[in-house]
């Protein structure tokens, strides 16, 4: 039960971090919280069709979640403050591979643009148009 209330914080916690949108087609939101299902639900069929256990290399789950990804995620739950950690594992976990998602999202994507958010999960923060364009177009046709 407690490691449930956990979870729940800790969802909740990353809500109410990622900026405050609404409002906008397709690109940033400005204001309201931004729902990311259909964008999520759209890379996890691309990434692995839905397979919680699917394993690419160092990529895992059903988004293909990286060992980098991980590290990132618990730099960022550090930076904040937060004692939450992420492990390998739980890139098997859809439910946590959804946070790691957001939370990514929070640091890296604060208007919420869509776009960004995919080449973003595609490429790194670093992400390069050209090297992310064929993934991007992937998900958007998933997401249609």
């Amino acid at each position: 039960m407690m490691r449930i209330a956990k979870q729940l914080c800790l969802s909740l916690s990353i809500l109410t971090l990622l900026p405050l949108g609404a409002g906008a087609k397709n690109k940033a939101v400005k204001s309201g919280p931004f729902d990311w299902s259909s964008v999520i639900e759209a890379i996890i069929l691309v990434e692995s069709e839905g397979n919680p256990k699917a394993v690419g290399g160092q990529s895992v789950g059903a988004m293909q979640i990286t060992p980098v990804a991980v590290r990132e995620c618990n730099y960022i739950l550090k930076t904040r403050g937060s004692e939450k950690r992420y492990t390998l594992a739980d890139r098997f976990d859809v439910a946590k591979s959804k946070e790691m998602f957001l939370l990514i999202q929070s640091k890296y994507n604060p208007t919420n643009d869509i776009e960004k958010a995919i080449r973003l999960w595609n490429g790194g923060p670093n992400y390069s148009l050209r090297a992310t364009e064929r993934y991007y177009k992937k998900v958007l046709r998933r997401m249609k």
